[in-house]
């Protein structure tokens, strides 16, 4: 049995799950708009289309949010206070680098984030990006607070795809487990999916299984019942 991390942390956010874990397999950071080995070196980058980032940035500051842009592996912002940039130092580890514009930063953005803690607001940017900008970019939402811009091909749906093919394993072999509303775009292509218990309604709707929260060791129940208990007892060949 393999596992494997998709998320929309950047590199550096993803380098403490490595030794805890016992990740040996790429990982996908961005959503996907970014694969990397365990060691951190970097073997695949989409970016966000040029032609419409700026737009895409605009357009979202219009809407009412607040922009930060992830690029390489950096993390930039104008304003080190805006919302919910100090909790995403906490989690991801490293702090963002400040600058006063994003001049010269979007001919390659990996990932365009919108937030704001009007979680309604964040939806309809959501439904507004989608809309506007249709096949050129992936919008989703992270969490209720965070919309994701990426590539069009940078999403959690086409990271499962990308894994099935690389280790050769039949999506129907694959279980994904998740808590977001980005996440159900790989539930909707693997064999079977759980949705953890502190998931919304409307993404506990879209799994095949719902297991308890992230509070209650939900990850390692959904592992016991429905992946392990019908997992086979033999190698999967790399």
């Amino acid at each position: 049995m393999l596992f494997a991390i998709t998320s929309g942390r950047p590199p550096r956010g993803l380098s403490m799950l490595v030794e805890p874990l016992g990740v040996n397999v790429p990982m996908a950071a961005f959503n996907g708009g970014m694969i990397i080995l365990p060691d951190m070196t970097v073997v695949d980058e989409r970016t966000v289309p040029a032609e419409v980032a700026p737009a895409v940035t605009e357009r979202m500051r219009e809407l009412g949010l607040y922009v930060w842009i992830y690029r390489g592996t950096d993390w930039f912002v104008t304003d080190p206070h805006a919302p919910h940039a100090e909790r995403e130092a906490r989690t991801c580890q490293f702090p963002p680098e400040v600058v006063p514009d994003y001049d010269g930063l979007l001919d390659r953005a990996v990932k365009i984030v919108g937030v704001s803690d009007d979680h309604d607001l964040v939806e309809r940017a959501e439904t507004a990006i989608r809309k506007e900008f249709g096949t050129y970019v992936s919008a989703a939402r992270s969490q209720p607070y965070y919309l994701d811009v990426t590539h069009p091909t940078a999403n959690k749906g086409v990271v499962v795809e990308r894994l099935s093919r690389y280790f050769r394993i039949p999506l129907a072999r694959i279980a994904t487990i998740g808590d977001q509303q980005n996440d159900a775009l790989m539930f909707w292509l693997s064999g079977v999916s759980i949705a953890m218990g502190n998931a919304s309604e409307e993404v506990q709707r879209q799994a095949t299984y719902v297991t308890s929260s992230n509070e209650e060791e939900g990850f390692a129940e959904a592992i016991e019942r429905f992946v392990l208990s019908y997992a086979p007892a033999v190698p999967v060949p790399l």
